[in-house]
């Protein structure tokens, strides 16, 4: 069902639930109980099911609980590195 705003002009802004087509544009306001009008509010679309939002909702929860990898480096990862050239006055140059 949808949200539907409301806007009380002597408190603020609430929220009520009603069924498609089935909101007034007048609604008494649930503190105060003044005549409130409908507000226009912009709609809340969700993509929850598309890859670019569990990207971004990857990213930005991995901003405050960064993901922990623990246990040893695989086997093998001390490679020796092919030399370029074959010229000795090559490996008496400095390295980056």
């Amino acid at each position: 069902m949808p949200i539907y705003e409301y806007r009380c002009p002597e408190c603020s802004i609430f929220e009520a639930i009603f069924p498609m087509g089935a909101a007034s544009d007048l609604q008494p306001c649930p503190t105060c109980g003044q005549t409130s009008r409908r507000k226009m509010s912009a709609p809340n679309l969700s993509k929850t099911g598309s890859a670019a939002f569990k990207l971004i909702d990857s990213a930005h929860r991995s901003a405050s609980e960064p993901q922990v990898l623990t246990g040893a480096l695989p086997p093998g990862s001390h490679r020796k590195v092919q030399a370029y050239t074959s010229n000795p006055l090559h490996s008496k140059l400095p390295r980056p």
